[in-house]
């Protein structure tokens, strides 16, 4: 195995980067953020199923953009097109095949970054960025995530690598095609403008005001075309859900996870591993001038997100391969040219010995784990009880709604709340005076208090039994020990063997 690594590296650190991520593909299940499932697996299956749920389609309803890009889920839609006409309708197999597909996509990250720096500081660096990239303990599992940041990470560092080559060659057509790539970054995630200005002014800094500007209108003629493919025939106003998603990003910048400047300062150099993480942001000062093109952009992007309010860790995973590249590029150049380092080689082979140990640990951890389980174990149960009707979740001990991941119910079915804001009775109340559909079964959240919520909800629907436990997963029960805002329940389901409710058939009382 090392003499092959010796003699085809890149391709020994693809093979690697690839197994890890299969490894994801095929066990770690479930969703880690609302957004990554609900934004994009969910109102891609309605759309196939004609439904407008969310908002996003123009309706007699539905006037103004919902500030969304369409292109990520888009291709999503189009996937689920294809496997429902091959007959491929299983949720479960569905989103396998979707985790596949994004593992053997992200490993384009890992590719052009291993170029990028081969080209611009040599084998030796190139092969060390290769094995961060594939084997840093959070990438495996987030690359098969459905998260826009993830998606717009390869052709971030693709379109880095086009430039370099366009560079070199003084090929114009190349930089064009480097900034159409650069663009559907944006068309991933809005925020990507950030680095592909950073991206132009790179090249003008080095007085390259042409293939600067051939790499701007390649991203701008990208844009355009993909934006305005979506907003012209729904919107009849070109960047329609661009502007919806400023306004609206405006307006309610303090409404979410909101941090200090030096938030994603601190994530990094977690994220990175201490002290590796230190060497690698001293690397980046040492490569400023040779990796301008890889630090610039990223810097930009880091600088906006730390300055604005919302601070949300996902945000900032697009610039890792970038922090990556230029701080392992450069913390070699700087001990390759330090008398204390040439004299402490052993000190410095301990400190990347502590980070692979580390990383390694939590690799092997994370990588297999899966996150929000018993939600999406819940609605495939009541798949396979080919579940007709409605459903009712008990989470009587907090005020809070569940979002429940229907696509793996692969039905849109209408499902009520009980919760402590919203009581049994009034719930109950409303469906029977307003003739709603009867719910075939109850999933009580947690187990705490459940005997007494059980007896509660029976005075109601007394004719319910239980059928099945849905554990959360361990790295669930971690993340809530951790932080309990992470709310991740075991669920109890409970089989509604009839349609009686017993509540007067009165009005709810404001």
């Amino acid at each position: 195995m090392l003499a092959y690594y010796q003699k085809h590296p890149l391709r020994f650190i693809l093979l690697c980067a690839i197994f890890v991520r299969l490894i994801s593909a095929v066990f770690s299940i479930g969703y880690g953020f609302h957004d990554d499932h609900f934004l994009v697996i969910e109102v891609s299956e309605q759309w196939t199923q004609h439904l407008n749920l969310r908002g996003w389609l123009p309706s007699a309803e539905v006037t103004t953009p919902s500030g969304h890009n369409f292109l990520y889920p888009g291709l999503h839609y189009v996937l689920f097109l294809v496997l429902n006409a091959l007959g491929i309708v299983d949720p479960e197999i569905k989103m396998l095949i979707v985790r596949i597909l994004h593992a053997f996509y992200s490993t384009l990250t890992v590719y052009f970054s291993f170029l990028i720096v081969a080209k611009l500081s040599g084998l030796k660096a190139a092969k060390t960025v290769g094995l961060v990239l594939a084997f840093l303990w959070c990438l495996p599992m987030l690359s098969v995530r459905n998260l826009v940041e993830m998606a717009c990470m390869p052709t971030l560092v693709m379109a880095t690598w086009l430039t370099l080559k366009a560079d070199e060659k003084e090929q114009n057509n190349l930089m064009f095609a480097a900034g159409l790539i650069a663009g559907l970054a944006f068309s991933f995630r809005f925020q990507t403008v950030t680095f592909i200005g950073g991206m132009v002014g790179a090249l003008w800094l080095q007085q390259k005001w042409r293939k600067g500007f051939l790499l701007g209108v390649g991203a701008l003629v990208s844009i355009t075309i993909v934006q305005c493919s979506v907003d012209l025939p729904l919107w009849g106003r070109p960047f329609a859900e661009f502007l919806e998603y400023s306004l609206y990003n405006l307006d309610n910048a303090t409404n979410y996870i909101n941090g200090p400047w030096y938030n994603y300062l601190l994530l990094m150099a977690g994220l990175l591993i201490p002290p590796v993480s230190f060497m690698i942001f001293r690397g980046m000062f040492e490569s400023r001038k040779t990796y301008l093109l890889v630090i610039l952009p990223a810097l930009l992007f880091f600088i906006f997100h730390s300055s604005y309010p919302n601070k949300q860790e996902r945000f900032i995973l697009p610039v890792i391969p970038f922090f990556v590249m230029a701080g392992v590029a450069g913390w070699y150049k700087l001990t390759e040219n330090s008398a204390y380092w040439l004299k402490h080689e052993k000190l410095h082979q301990i400190l990347w010995k502590t980070f692979w140990v580390l990383n390694t640990i939590l690799l092997i951890v994370l990588t297999p784990s899966s996150t929000k389980t018993s939600r999406v174990k819940a609605m495939g149960y009541l798949y396979k009880k080919e579940c007709k009707g409605a459903f009712l979740i008990e989470n009587s001990n907090t005020g809070k709604d569940i979002a429940m991941p229907q696509f793996y119910l692969n039905a849109y079915k209408p499902y009520y709340q009980i919760n402590a804001d919203h009581h049994a009775e009034e719930v109950l109340q409303r469906i029977v005076n307003d003739t709603l559909p009867r719910p075939e079964y109850v999933i009580f959240a947690e187990e705490k208090n459940l005997e007494k919520r059980e007896q509660a909800l029976k005075q109601f629907m007394p004719n319910i039994t239980f059928e099945a436990a849905i554990p959360s997963s361990y790295l669930d029960r971690v993340m809530s020990w951790l932080n309990p805002v992470n709310v991740n329940q075991t669920y109890y389901i409970y089989k509604v063997n009839s349609p009686e409710i017993l509540v007067p058939d009165t009005a709810v009382a404001n």
